[in-house]
């Protein structure tokens, strides 16, 4: 029989470990995740914060020629920001410091391009310390975007220059707004710019030794998390962790970005149209974080600096479907108690995993029940700290003359979510049938989640 465990607080560590033995191990199987990476992916939900002149000029990128005075929130509220964030069920907010326009949220010593220009509270506040406050008072991890592209500082025409620019605002990020979850680098309309990455890289770490950098797969060497591809809110393949770039493997776990608008990342006037139903939301919970993926929702406030009222409530309502969907496990609450190590994958609690024997490349993970329950949708984590095992797998339901394969995979990865005509079985089994190593698995779920979301 496999052993029970319980995973351990991750320690905070003071010098960044890329992918543990990673610079060693060659083998797909033999990388692993740092404690970082493990930490982040058990957030698996996050918001995009759009917010800037843009807002005030009906744009979508701005030129780097509007005038900060444009700037001017009437009732900037971001408590009520991280209130709707909290409703939908996100644990981390990554804030848009600096758009592609150059514009700054925070009183930057570089430039006047500003909120210090702006009429906002006399140009004496910073968005980004009162939206970081606003999203650790409501226990949200806290991250920034800071564009690289600079349609406003002259000093872009000179890489030199510029990249010292860069890092410079880069540095009153890192250096004054706590500790941050992650760093999205986006290298969207650069214009053949030349950077110096290894150079940001290592002055980030220097300030924030442990937050994640989320790059395109283009830039391999300079990323912790890659960019899924599209911004449709879908992963659209079987998700492995493992990147291979130029003969190099590094654990490279993926995020799907998508806004609540579609097509549009920040707010526009009369935009109610755009705004994505609840269908839509839970497909894409589905198809990102069902699939391994981190989901990030990009928001957009309106002039006012608050989320327009039909966004707080789609937010209200795309948070209570994920709650009905998966709140009632029906392995947790009806399988026949005792059934040895196996428990700690049939808890309920994704603290605690169930090992299979040591060496062993096939596993069988069955629940039992007093009387057969009808189930529609089944959910499977796997512990990663060790690396990601599962090659392939079915889920299987008895139908009283033979086992019934349900789904069958490839990849489980963090989560899993699949979806099936509604069976009705008093024995299921999760069918491990060939694994690189011992699987490791944090839960085998199923629900009866039905197929009917409102569409509105």
């Amino acid at each position: 029989m496999g052993a029970s465990n319980r995973i351990p607080m991750v320690a905070v560590m003071l010098i960044f470990i890329l992918a543990g033995s990673a610079g060693l191990a060659q083998n797909f199987t033999d990388i692993k995740p740092s404690p970082q990476q493990v930490a982040w992916q058990d957030l698996e939900f996050g918001v995009l914060i759009h917010f800037g002149t843009n807002t005030f000029l009906d744009r979508e990128w701005g030129d780097g020629t509007a005038s900060p005075k444009v700037f001017a929130p009437s009732q900037f509220d971001p408590e009520q920001w991280m209130r709707a964030i909290k409703a939908a069920g996100a644990k981390y907010v990554v804030l848009v410091a600096k758009h592609h326009d150059g514009f700054c949220l925070w009183p930057t010593g570089q430039t006047d391009y500003s909120v210090k220009s702006s009429p906002w509270e006399n140009g004496q506040d910073d968005v980004v310390r009162r939206v970081s406050h606003a999203a650790r008072k409501s226990d949200l991890k806290f991250g920034v975007y800071l564009s690289p592209w600079d349609r406003h500082e002259p000093s872009y025409q000179n890489s030199a220059k510029y990249d010292d620019y860069y890092i410079a605002e880069l540095s009153e990020l890192t250096a004054n707004y706590g500790d941050l979850v992650e760093f999205w680098l986006d290298g969207a309309g650069s214009e053949g710019h030349v950077y110096n990455f290894p150079r940001i890289i290592d002055n980030l770490r220097i300030s924030q030794p442990n937050t994640l950098v989320f790059a395109d797969a283009a830039l391999f060497e300079y990323g912790d998390i890659r960019w899924a591809g599209n911004e449709d809110g879908t992963i659209p393949y079987e998700n492995w962790n493992v990147l291979d770039r130029h003969g190099y493997l590094r654990w490279r776990p993926v995020e799907a970005d998508t806004p609540l608008h579609k097509n549009h990342w920040f707010w526009h006037p009369n935009d109610e149209a755009t705004l994505k139903s609840v269908a839509e939301l839970v497909s894409s919970y589905e198809e990102t974080i069902g699939r391994g993926g981190q989901l990030m929702l990009g928001l957009s406030p309106d002039r006012r600096g608050m989320l327009p009222d039909a966004d707080v409530k789609r937010l209200e309502e795309f948070g209570a479907a994920i709650r009905t969907r998966y709140g009632r496990n029906l392995i947790a609450n009806e399988h026949i108690r005792g059934q040895g190590a196996i428990e700690a994958a049939l808890d309920g609690d994704p603290e605690t995993f169930w090992s299979a024997p040591a060496g062993s490349h096939q596993a069988v993970l069955e629940a039992n029940f007093a009387k057969p329950v009808t189930f529609d949708h089944a959910l499977v984590m796997e512990w990663l700290n060790d690396g990601q095992h599962v090659e392939h797998f079915r889920i299987e339901a008895w139908t009283g003359k033979h086992w019934s394969s349900l789904v069958e995979g490839n990849a489980i990865g963090h989560k899993r979510i699949d979806h099936f005509g509604p069976v009705t079985a008093s024995h299921i089994r999760l069918n491990i049938l060939a694994s690189s190593s011992e699987v490791h698995i944090r839960e085998f779920q199923v629900f009866s989640a039905g197929s009917d979301v409102r569409t509105h």
